[in-house]
C-alpha cells in the first residue's frame, strides 16, 4: 500500500505511557510491596518504582479512627510502597542503563525517602529458573510475549505461573485488530509494516522482532487456558485508543491498540500441590541451564526519623515557625509538609501533620471536596504581620482536577462504581504503558506519524515523562 493510504494514528498520553499507567493503577490498587519485572529492558518501569512515596502509609491509630470527629483522611493511602523490586531481561545493553537509571544516585532527590528499598537487576532468559523469584507477589511482563520463540512462549506460563507462581501477573502485548486502523478498509500496511517474519500467517506486524501478534479472541483464548490449567483468574480488555476518529466507524470494533491481562492467583491447598506438581518437570530441566546472573544490588535507605513522630507541640511550633519566617498568613498543605523538617517530626506521616493542625486552635484547615489534600488551605488564626499571598492564589474556587485525575475520566472508573473490574480498572469502553521492547521508540514503525511515535514537541514529552514518574506513582494529595 502506498505511503499516501496510511492513516495517521496518533496516542495521547503516549501508548508506552498509558501501558504504564494500567499497570501502576494495579499495583496501586492491590497495594504491592514487591515486583519482578521480567523483560525489564532498559529500566523504565523499574525507575518509576524506585521514586519515593512522598509518605508512609497512614499508622493504624489513624487509618482506622474511632469516632466521626476524627481528623483522618476520608480515603486511604494511594501512594505505591515498594520494598523489593527485580529486573531481568536477556541485553546486557539494555540492563547497563536499568542499573544506571535505578540507582540511588539517579532516584529523585527532591523528595524525602521514607521508606528502605532494595532493587536487584538480572541478567539471563525467563526460561531459566531463579529461586528468588518463587512466590513473588507480582510479576510484570509488558510487550514480551509477542517477542518470545515458540519454544520459549511454551515455557512461560509453566515457569511464570507454575514455578513462581506470584499473587498477580501483569500481562501486555500488542492487539492485531487494531492494525487495522492504520489502514482504510480492505487494504494492509505493507509499506511500514512488518510481514510476520515466521512465514506462519500473512499477517503484518507492528514491529520486526514480533514473533506474532494476537486478535482479541486469541490473547483472551490464551489467558483462560493458562489460567484454568494453573489456577488464577483473569480479566482481560484493551487499552489505547486513538485520537483521531476513523472515518470508517471501526473504532468500537477494533478496541485499543494494546491488549492488558491481570491474572490474580487462586488459593488453597490444592491448587498449590497441582503448581508444584505440574511444575517440577520445568524446575528440574532449567537447572542444568545457566544460571541468572545478578549483575547489581541498590540499597535505598529510609530516613532515621521514619515512623519515629514527634509530638503534636512541636509539630504546630515548626508548622507556626515556617508562618513567621515566611511572613504569610495561609499556606498550603503541601508547602509545609515539603519542608524537610517538618516532614521528620511527622515520621513520614501525612495523617500527622493533618492531625497537628487540625487539633490546634493556631491553624484552620480548610477542606474543600475534589481538592487535592496538598492544595488544603491551613490560615493562620488571627493572620500575620506579610499577607503575601490570597486565598484565590492558592485555592482556586472550583475543584482541582490534576492531569492524573484527567486521564482517568478518560477511562478509569473508581472501585465503588458499578461494574468496576478489579484486574483492569477500566470502563468497558477501554481508555487509551512498555518498558522492555518498546516499540514506541522505534520512529520508523508504521510511518513517522503512527501508534508508537508522538507527534508533539520535545518538551511536552519530557514533561509526561516526569508526571508519569512522580504523580502516576505517587500520588500524594489525592483524597
Amino acid at each position: 500500500m502506498s505511503g499516501e493510504t496510511e492513516l495517521r494514528v496518533t496516542f495521547f498520553p503516549p501508548l508506552y505511557l498509558q501501558r504504564r499507567i494500567w499497570v501502576l493503577d494495579v499495583l496501586r490498587r492491590e497495594k504491592v510491596t514487591e515486583i519482578v519485572d521480567i523483560g525489564c529492558g532498559e529500566g523504565q518501569l523499574l525507575a518509576v518504582l524506585c521514586q519515593p512515596a512522598s509518605s508512609l502509609p497512614p499508622p493504624n491509630a489513624l487509618a482506622s479512627p474511632s469516632d466521626a470527629t476524627s481528623t483522618t483522611l476520608e480515603a486511604g493511602d494511594l501512594n505505591l510502597h515498594p520494598t523489593r523490586i527485580a529486573g531481568l531481561d536477556i541485553s546486557s545493553h539494555a540492563l547497563a542503563s536499568a542499573i544506571e537509571d535505578t540507582s540511588p544516585a539517579a532516584a529523585n532527590a527532591s523528595y524525602t525517602r521514607w521508606e528502605p528499598l532494595q532493587v536487584n537487576i538480572w541478567h539471563g532468559g525467563l526460561e531459566i529458573f531463579n529461586q528468588t523469584f518463587v512466590n513473588a507477589e507480582c510479576i510484570v511482563a509488558t510487550e514480551v510475549v509477542e517477542h518470545l520463540p515458540e519454544i520459549i512462549l511454551a515455557d512461560f506460563a509453566p515457569m511464570i505461573m507454575g514455578v513462581y507462581h506470584p499473587r498477580l501477573l501483569l500481562v501486555t502485548t500488542p492487539s492485531y485488530g487494531f492494525n487495522a486502523r492504520f489502514s482504510p478498509p480492505g487494504l494492509t500496511n505493507t509499506a511500514t509494516g512488518f510481514p510476520d517474519p515466521t512465514k506462519r500467517t500473512d499477517r503484518v506486524f507492528r514491529h520486526h522482532d514480533h514473533k506474532f501478534e494476537w486478535t482479541i479472541e486469541e490473547f483472551r483464548e490464551w489467558c483462560k487456558g493458562i489460567a484454568q490449567e494453573w489456577g488464577y483468574d483473569v480479566d482481560t480488555t484493551t487499552i489505547g485508543r486513538a485520537q483521531e476518529k476513523d472515518e470508517w466507524g471501526r473504532d468500537e470494533e477494533l478496541g485499543g491498540a494494546s491488549q492488558v491481562a491481570a491474572f490474580k492467583r487462586l488459593e488453597g491447598e490444592a491448587w498449590a500441590t497441582t503448581r508444584e506438581e505440574k511444575s517440577t518437570q520445568m524446575k528440574e530441566r532449567s537447572r542444568s541451564q545457566k544460571e541468572h546472573r545478578l549483575l547489581e544490588t541498590h540499597h535505598y535507605d529510609a530516613h532515621v526519623r521514619a515512623g519515629n513522630r514527634g509530638s503534636a507541640e512541636e509539630i504546630t511550633k515548626a508548622v507556626l515557625d515556617k508562618f513567621e519566617e515566611w511572613e504569610e498568613a495561609q499556606l498550603r498543605l503541601e508547602e509545609i509538609w515539603f519542608v524537610e523538617e517538618i516532614g521528620a517530626m511527622c515520621g513520614g506521616w501525612f495523617e500527622v501533620l493533618i492531625e497537628a493542625v487540625e487539633g490546634s486552635a493556631k491553624f484552620d484547615l480548610q477542606r474543600r471536596k475534589g481538592q487535592r489534600r496538598g492544595d488544603w488551605l491551613v490560615l493562620l488564626v488571627g493572620g500575620g504581620p506579610g499577607k503575601k499571598k490570597t486565598t484565590s492564589e492558592w485555592a482556586p474556587e472550583q475543584p482541582t482536577i490534576d492531569l492524573f485525575e484527567e486521564v482517568l475520566q478518560e477511562g478509569y472508573r473508581s472501585e465503588d462504581d458499578p461494574g468496576f473490574d478489579w484486574g483492569s480498572g477500566l470502563y468497558a469502553s477501554d481508555s487509551g504503558v512498555d518498558l522492555s521492547w518498546d516499540i514506541s521508540k522505534d520512529d520508523n514503525a508504521w510511518g513517522r506519524q503512527s501508534a508508537w511515535t508522538y507527534d508533539s514537541s520535545d518538551d511536552v514529552v519530557e514533561s509526561w515523562g516526569r508526571w508519569s514518574t512522580l504523580s502516576a506513582a505517587w500520588d500524594l494529595d489525592r483524597p
